[in-house]
């Protein structure tokens, strides 16, 4: 189980995914398998719970991480439209006044 990525800060999925199953598998408490592993109890706390949000078994309404990764592609991909018209309006503005001198 690789702690972390060499170019992040962040832990790795499968550290995780690791630690998470770590938990629910030992019998030990989040707090005792946060410190073995070196990582904070609130992390460790919060990948528990998005883990079983992804099990389906979260409350209604809250986003599994798939749906959350998508909402960032879909935010992103609407910037980049907003931005691609925002540029085709400046553009046709600019051709409009070619045409009519």
């Amino acid at each position: 189980m690789s702690k972390k990525s060499n170019t992040s800060k962040r832990y790795t999925a499968e550290f995780k995914r690791d630690a998470v199953g770590l938990v629910r598998s030992s019998g030990r408490t989040v707090m005792e398998v946060a410190r073995e592993l070196g990582v904070s109890s609130e992390g460790l706390r919060g990948w528990v719970k998005q883990a079983a949000i992804d099990r389906g078994e979260g409350p209604a309404g809250v986003l599994t991480t798939a749906e959350r990764e998508e909402l960032v592609r879909l935010r992103r991909k609407v910037r980049e439209q907003e931005q691609t018209i925002e540029v085709l309006g400046k553009a046709t503005a600019f051709f409009a006044r070619q045409k009519t001198k």
